[in-house]
């Protein structure tokens, strides 16, 4: 029985919060993002895995500096360099392209640029893995004419699995849990060829795996979503990050199947969000408040502390950056939202445009 073992990540966006020239100094969230993406692509530095799939976002944004491109596929061209074959999704936030191409060349790393298939030959067998990148409209109407630009029903391989960055029927996000639906930007996920052992997608920041569709009929082709390494705004501060490992078995059907998988949880940064009442408060007592809640939570915490009711003029100073990240510990990142924005200053109220 022959095994391939597929290292499955997505939604990076390295070079978030990570200026070469930074004007403030405070703690950066970008080092987090590279930390957990090295975290990740240890099975594949081990040798524990065949290849890897990268669902698509591997940045932050398109139009970024050429040294950015440097560091983000330098981990992936170490895990080239090892043996171990990388295949790659241009996602939305790239928008469809890898900016400075040139500078993510690599033998063994393999961009879907285009509706393509590659094949990947290993001693347990023969891998087709069919993709392309990111499309920002049409893809509902335009999806199987897509996956048949890929030529994946004209190679021979022991297993096929589809790449992709985008939204399926029935993935869910955010604390309410908005399901995908019927959207011309999201695909049906019974278009989905049953040929296809599963579906290694990017573009969902949540971790789910899709095994029914909206009717709840179960799927021949699972839906991969790892999510992404980091959490990327407060909508995922309850959601785990991580990344999967799928194991393929290349025997037995004539598509092969999908024989398990395993999330691996990465460690991302709490993010807790403060509800601060200040009607009646002057600036000492909100300073005081705030600093007796910062000790209560982990130090390295991302806060976002939400402030209501009518504030002084003399008590706004204190949510100024400066003044917080001064309250706050130097591992912690910190701003503050005014929820109800009127300041009154010898009992006139004024309202910022």
């Amino acid at each position: 029985m022959g095994i391939i073992r597929i290292l499955l990540i997505a939604d990076t966006h390295l070079g978030f919060d990570l200026p070469f020239r930074p004007r403030i100094k405070r703690r950066r969230r970008g080092p987090d993002f590279f930390a957990n993406f090295e975290r990740a692509l240890m099975p594949a530095f081990n040798g524990e895995v065949d290849a890897v799939v990268h669902g698509g976002d591997v940045l932050y944004r398109s139009k970024v500096p050429p040294r950015l491109v440097e560091m983000a596929f330098e981990p992936l061209k170490r895990v080239a360099d090892a043996g171990v074959p990388v295949y790659l999704v241009p996602g939305n936030h790239e928008r469809s392209v890898i900016p400075h191409g040139y500078l993510a060349e690599h033998a063994s790393i393999h961009l879907f640029d285009h509706p393509r298939t590659f094949i990947l030959q290993t001693t347990s067998g023969s891998l087709a893995l069919a993709g392309f990148p990111f499309l920002r409209t049409g893809i509902r109407r335009d999806f199987l004419n897509i996956v048949e630009q890929t030529g994946w029903s004209r190679v021979k391989a022991d297993i096929c699995v589809l790449c992709i960055h985008q939204s399926v029927d029935g993935a869910t996000v955010g604390p309410s849990s908005y399901t995908f639906r019927y959207a011309h930007d999201v695909i049906r996920i019974s278009d989905i060829r049953r040929e296809f052992c599963a579906t290694l997608a990017g573009h969902i920041h949540r971790f789910q795996v899709l095994t029914k569709d909206l009717k709840g009929r179960t799927l021949k082709a699972p839906v991969f979503y790892p999510g992404s390494i980091e959490r990327t705004s407060f909508a995922e501060k309850n959601e785990k990050k991580g990344y999967l490992i799928l194991q393929l078995e290349t025997e037995g059907t004539s598509s092969g199947k999908l024989r398990n998988w395993t999330f691996h949880e990465l460690p991302a940064r709490p993010m807790i969000q403060l509800e601060l009442h200040a009607v009646g408060m002057n600036g000492s007592r909100i300073q005081a408040w705030i600093q007796s809640r910062l000790f209560e939570i982990p130090q390295d915490s991302i806060v976002k502390l939400r402030v209501h009711g009518k504030i002084s003029e003399e008590a706004m100073a204190v949510f100024s950056a400066p003044t917080l990240r001064a309250l706050a510990p130097e591992t912690m990142n910190i701003d503050a939202t005014l929820v109800d924005y009127t300041v009154y200053k010898n009992r006139r109220k004024k309202v910022p445009k």
